[in-house]
């Protein structure tokens, strides 16, 4: 498992009972989360003692009862980089900090090629790995189809002191764009997705990332660079193996420029316990 461990401003400080209690920065927040399959042997205070509980509702979605009066939005750091977070109607935060496993890969790759990297980004929500990869040195596409998390994006790399980093940010489709990147002759030396597991463009096509994943995988084998660096998926969709995202970067980066492959969980420790919660999966390649 590949575990974020060098956090400072955030903490997994329990779980049990399907949620997890969490800090960030001085906000401590209760969430859902469909791993905890274990009990919560007891619900001691600091579990009632929050700032904000989001309580699912059994007929899909839910919302947030806030206890405590917290700011409409608020930062944390790790290292360097720099995050606005706020609460959201889909129980999220705007940040994954599992991420921060695979930030400290892609930085340490970039600083030592030793030559200017373009990274593409895809599907890149609110830009952690987009600040991470500028806060390397590299040049950065962000691409991402919902306008406010692109903005949000933008918040962030000025947030972290990157404002004048070569960073562009495309609001787009992301498939639409790769085919424009094609025919345009542009190409990148690394690539960054975290497709989701179900989609609908804005034509109304539909992505499902068991059918779609591997096509648009083999459509950006056409916008690398011919030394590329390293490419990696992300993905949180049930059911799929890492081995599945290995065996894809296999047939196509592998069998094409070599490298390195790697694969597994990436997740995050939980301090009461000792234990480790998985929050999803990862595919590498590297040159």
């Amino acid at each position: 498992m590949y575990m974020a461990r060098d956090w400072k401003d955030y903490e997994i400080i329990d779980t049990g009972g399907g949620e997890k209690l969490e800090r960030w920065g001085d906000i401590i927040l209760r969430r859902p989360d469909p791993q905890i399959i274990w009990p919560l042997p007891k619900e001691t205070s600091r579990w009632k003692d929050v700032h904000g509980h989001y309580h699912r509702s059994s007929s899909g979605g839910g919302q947030w009862e806030m206890k405590k009066s917290i700011p409409d939005s608020w930062s944390i750091s790790y290292g360097k980089l720099k995050f606005h977070l706020r609460p959201t109607n889909f129980k999220h935060t705007g940040l994954f900090p599992e991420q921060a496993a695979n930030w400290s890969w892609m930085m340490d790759k970039i600083g030592g090629a030793g030559r200017k990297i373009q990274v593409l980004n895809l599907f890149a929500y609110t830009g952690g790995a987009t600040v991470a990869a500028a806060s390397a040195g590299a040049s950065v596409v962000h691409v991402d189809a919902a306008k406010g998390m692109v903005q949000w994006a933008k918040e962030n790399v000025q947030l972290s002191g990157l404002g004048e980093r070569p960073v562009r940010f495309i609001t787009d489709d992301v498939f639409k764009f790769v085919q424009r990147e094609q025919r345009r002759g542009n190409k990148y030396d690394a690539i960054i997705m975290d497709p989701p597991s179900y989609g609908r463009g804005p034509g109304g096509e539909m992505w499902k990332l068991e059918q779609n994943l591997y096509p648009f995988l083999e459509s950006c084998m056409d916008i690398l660079s011919d030394n590329p660096l390293f490419l990696l998926i992300n993905s949180y969709t049930t059911g799929i193996s890492p081995t599945v995202l290995e065996n894809m970067l296999a047939m196509t980066m592998k069998s094409r420029y070599g490298g390195k492959l790697s694969s597994g969980e990436i997740g995050l420790p939980i301090t009461s316990s000792g234990l480790n919660l998985p929050c999803g999966i990862l595919g590498r390649w590297e040159s």
